[in-house]
């Protein structure tokens, strides 16, 4: 009758030893999770509350109006061990200084606790404080453990095994603050700490390399098309005829009519411009979604990467935390909106204009929200058009033409019919080859945080006289 089944069977005794909630749901008590304590206990460890302060994040209702002065940090923002900067949030400074406790400071670890569980970052030196929200764990006041060291443990499969097996909770997963500090922390030599702090930092400097790379890659566009420093007008009104309007454009809804886009309009029309449907050489393509929870899908080892809107981030499709559905599915209903390698990929509802290259040679899809746009790189760099679409320009641009509802959104006829004003085609090279620049600083920063975390593991697992051996062979 148990055959198949995994089975640990355990004295009162142990199930006490370590069981800070008194936890006795047999998830707890997985194989993998007994394996490790008894892995944990061969080794000098100390929890994390011996080292440093545990805190949460503001748990006061966030006030609507605020004066945005202040970065406001939320769990959705600490993705792949940095703080994101799509879509920040801001307060006031008066709300930021009547809430000390939730304050971000440089070198802290902090934590999503609640939602999805387990994103981890640490802030640099001189970060700017913030203020973080009730779903972020902020580790602080760090005293003889090196933060950068705690920051690379908890990101490794040591460290997150300890915090995967400490959640609970429902609909939404949490993990409690006096469960985390209890988080156990193998002891290194203070060197070896300081050796991965070195590459930590190096992966943080790559990163802002990264940053600039674009940064100079979208000033170089924004100059070219004369709007480098376009404030949008805040013109309530704007008097169009209806032979201006309705008969013109097809349009009623008076935030089409708004005097930003008149300015915005009238800069692009002093540029060649092509629509879409001009560019193209594929038909402006859209998935399906597949009902939530249904049969359509799968997990990462059977299943095609499905990007969703969400997957588009900094230029790029990101496909670690996307969903997966079936090959029947995607070389079923789903066979036409199939991706290749270079399509550019923009959102169409929701967070719409948000545009990214797919550059992986995996077989993958597209949802509903996201539209594919495939063409040639005759007069238009593919780069150019995603830099134009994901600056504030080109998200005001999109926003004019986009249709409001209970979710913005555009259709596919009303994407062909977007007009891209076209500039010098040396410029969108140089745009481009910056962009492929800070694509290639990044995927190094990355790397670098993973010889961190493969160095501390392998200094738990063998010793620390390997582990500097696998930092050199892989940092030269």
């Amino acid at each position: 009758m148990l055959e198949g089944l995994e089975v640990s069977v355990l004295k009162l005794s142990e199930i006490l030893i370590d069981n800070i909630d008194f936890r006795v749901d047999s998830e707890y008590f997985g194989k993998k999770y007994l394996n490790f304590d008894l892995f944990l206990k061969s080794k000098k460890s100390d929890i994390i509350s011996k080292y440093a302060k545990v805190s949460d994040g503001d748990h006061s209702k966030f006030p609507d109006n605020q004066k945005e002065e202040v970065r406001y940090l939320q769990a959705k923002d600490i993705k792949n061990h940095f703080i994101e900067d799509n879509n920040p949030v801001y307060i006031s400074r008066e709300y930021f200084n009547k809430n000390k406790r939730s304050h971000v400071t440089e070198e802290n670890v902090i934590l999503s606790i609640m939602g999805s569980v387990g994103d981890i970052a640490i802030t640099p030196k001189g970060f700017i404080p913030t203020l973080a929200n009730r779903a972020v764990a902020i580790i602080k006041d760090i005293k003889e453990l090196n933060p950068y060291y705690l920051f690379t443990y908890l990101s490794t499969k040591y460290g997150q095994l300890q915090i995967d097996r400490q959640k609970n909770g429902g609909v939404q997963e949490r993990i409690n603050l006096d469960v985390l500090s209890k988080v156990k922390i193998p002891f290194v030599k203070n060197e070896f700490q300081k050796e991965i702090e070195n590459i930590v930092k190096s992966s943080h400097g790559r990163r802002k390399e990264t940053k600039q790379a674009y940064n100079q890659a979208e000033s170089i566009l924004l100059k070219e098309i004369g709007l480098q420093n376009y404030e949008p007008s805040k013109e309530p009104v704007n008097i169009k005829s209806f032979k201006e309007s309705y008969l013109q454009n097809d349009r009623i809804d008076s935030e089409y009519y708004q005097v930003k886009y008149d300015v915005i309009e009238k800069t692009f029309d002093k540029f060649n411009r092509k629509r879409i449907l001009d560019i193209i050489n594929y038909p402006v393509s859209s998935g399906v979604t597949p009902k939530a929870g249904g049969d359509d899908y799968t997990d990462f080892e059977n299943g095609i990467p499905f990007i969703r809107a969400v997957d588009l981030q900094d230029c790029e499709v990101l496909i670690n935390n996307c969903n997966y559905i079936k090959p029947n599915i995607h070389n079923g209903v789903l066979k036409r909106t199939q991706l290749k390698y270079n399509d550019v990929l923009l959102s169409i509802a929701g967070t719409v204009g948000r545009a990214a290259i797919f550059k992986h040679k995996v077989p993958a899809n597209i949802n509903q929200a996201v539209a594919i746009l495939r063409f040639d790189e005759i007069d238009l760099k593919r780069l150019y058009l995603i830099v134009f679409f994901n600056t504030d320009i080109g998200k005001e641009f999109v926003s004019k033409y986009s249709r409001q509802g209970v979710q913005t959104n555009l259709n596919l006829s009303e994407v062909g019919n977007l007009s891209i004003p076209i500039i010098d085609y040396k410029k969108q090279v140089q745009i481009a080859e910056l962009v492929e620049e800070s694509f290639k600083l990044k995927s190094e920063s990355k790397r670098l945080l993973e010889v961190a975390k493969r160095a501390v593991e392998i200094a738990i697992e063998i010793d620390e006289k390997t582990a500097i051996k696998y930092i050199k062979d892989n940092t030269i």
